[in-house]
């Protein structure tokens, strides 16, 4: 790296490989600022990475995007090329999920057994990729609670005034949690 001010897509591959050596590594955590126009590279090595054609607007996880998909769509899709559905509801709703209740499930995770959850008073919820197992996140959290929405992304705010690029489907009705478009599903289907 010789150029502080701008990031290559090369360094940008490096780092998302787990191959970039430690004094560029440092340097790039030194950096004062991040100019917006890493952000795009970064998208184009993970684009180049995808195994399917459409556009990332940004990765949630190691493996997991949001997209917008072939009906113009901005969907959560896993690497593999599940879609979990509109970006804007629980991704989470649309994985197979296994809950960790009792002691002896908590402990083939947890280690030393201190630091293991409380049975009755928590339980372990691991999310994973219908078509690929991949699992894309875990839960600790008391029995009942609902599944935990952690980042509803507003893309649009995020495109337009933090990297000057605005998105061609702008819309005010993009940043709203539809989740409940789910779970009133779920519901009628138990009436």
């Amino acid at each position: 790296m010789t150029d502080d001010s701008g990031i290559s897509k090369e360094l940008i591959a490096q780092l998302i490989a787990g191959q970039i050596d430690d004094d560029n590594a440092t340097r790039l955590q030194r950096l004062p600022r991040k100019d917006k126009d890493r952000f795009f590279k970064y998208i184009e090595v993970l684009q180049q990475r995808a195994p399917w054609p459409e556009q990332i607007l940004l990765r949630l996880g190691d493996k997991l995007f949001v997209v917008r998909n072939a009906r113009n769509e901005r969907v959560v899709k896993c690497e593999c090329g599940k879609e979990f559905g509109d970006y804007r509801q629980n991704w989470k709703l649309a994985c197979r999920i296994r809950t960790r209740r009792t002691l002896p499930e908590m402990l083939e995770v947890y280690d030393p057994a201190p630091a293991c959850p409380e049975p009755g008073w928590q339980e372990i919820r691991e999310f994973f990729c219908p078509d690929c197992a991949t699992q894309h996140a875990v839960e600790v959290v008391a029995p009942g609670y609902p599944v935990v929405f952690e980042m509803l992304p507003d893309l649009d705010k995020f495109y337009r005034d933090y990297l000057d690029r605005p998105l061609p489907d702008e819309a005010p009705t993009w940043y709203a949690d539809h989740t409940e478009v789910v779970t009133r599903t779920w519901a009628s289907l138990v009436h």
